[in-house]
């Protein structure tokens, strides 16, 4: 005959309570690091434009350059700061006073109107900027 001991296994409290601390901690981070990601202040908005192709392309690497992107829906920025046309030409002509050799560079997307990249090259042609590069992406890093 068998004896058979009192020994019915129960969840205990331990447990659960262990258990439920790992999840509040698991919620915890992650929360904080979506909200730490959300808000980091270097991470900046991407301009997305599609360069027209080159054959013959350069780096360019001067300090005194005015970065002109035009996209494709003929929006206009100032380095990655949206701006209208007048007010592209009050900053230029601000950052003209402080180097008086401004360079700039147009970034027009493949998709852009000629009119919005004949008025840039007009406001620049007014502000007497003649050192004007147009960027474009090599073949090369196309395929």
């Amino acid at each position: 005959m068998k004896i058979k001991g009192r020994r019915d296994y129960m969840v205990s409290l331990e447990s659960v309570a262990m258990t439920d601390i790992v999840l509040n901690m698991f919620i915890f981070f992650f929360i904080s690091f979506s909200l730490l990601y959300t808000f980091n202040p270097n991470r900046e908005q991407k301009l997305e434009v599609k360069l027209a192709e080159s054959t013959n392309t350069s780096a360019m690497k001067d300090e005194s350059q005015a970065y002109i992107t035009i996209t494709s829906k003929g929006q206009v920025y100032l380095g990655k700061d949206p701006v209208t046309k007048d007010e592209l030409r009050a900053r230029l002509t601000a950052m003209r006073k402080k180097k008086p050799f401004l360079s700039a560079v147009l970034r027009p997307d493949k998709g852009v109107r000629f009119m919005d990249f004949v008025s840039v090259l007009d406001i620049l042609n007014e502000l007497k900027i003649s050192n004007i590069n147009v960027a474009a992406l090599s073949k090369q890093q196309t395929r």
